[in-house]
């Protein structure tokens, strides 16, 4: 790639999206990219103390290389084919506690599907004014797990086996069929 193309997905959790994005044109099914290699650089999401000063930091780490791999991928017509899940497994509450980080929020958070062949735009569901309560369109952890597999045409309503034992690839979740209208 050029030194451009390059740059424009950032530092370092960039570089892992552009690594992704070869993984990929090579024929690589499933990449797992982590933001933030906690044990490696010592910095991260999990901001309980300090967070107010590193927030903007990794909301513009995470737009650039996001906002790069997603214009990457769509001009090497590549963005139907590939799903791109940006998750985690709780949020954050809105305020800042007194050691100027935020605590854990279950409640409600956000993640992000984009490509995969998705049909929908824009968000789907709608918090509070605060984001701290979901009041609309409410999404389980099982439906989630449902949409994501039935984008990449895994069929969500099996079961795998350990032994004997049949486990739900969803648990019983429903794919949001919204995103695929």
């Amino acid at each position: 790639e050029s030194g451009d193309l390059r740059n424009r997905y950032g530092g370092e959790f960039g570089q892992r999206c552009l690594l992704a994005r070869r993984l990929i044109e090579r024929g690589v099914r499933f990449i797992e990219v982590s933001h933030n290699l906690n044990f490696l650089n010592g910095a991260g999401w999990d901001v309980h103390n300090g967070g107010i000063l590193q927030q903007h930091k990794l909301i513009q780490e995470m737009d650039t290389a996001m906002s790069a791999l997603i214009i990457d991928l769509e001009q090497r017509n590549m963005l139907d084919k590939t799903l791109i899940v940006v998750t985690t497994e709780f949020g954050r509450p809105p305020e800042f506690d007194s050691g100027g980080g935020r605590g854990h929020q279950g409640s409600a958070f956000s993640c992000i599907l984009a490509g995969g062949g998705l049909n929908h735009s824009g968000a789907y569901g709608v918090t509070d004014e605060l984001g701290k309560k979901i009041v609309e369109n409410p999404v389980s952890v099982a439906d989630f797990f449902a949409t994501i597999h039935a984008a990449v045409g895994v069929d969500y309503s099996k079961n795998l086996y350990d032994g004997d034992r049949p486990v739900p690839v969803t648990d019983m979740g429903n794919p949001i069929a919204a995103l695929f209208a």
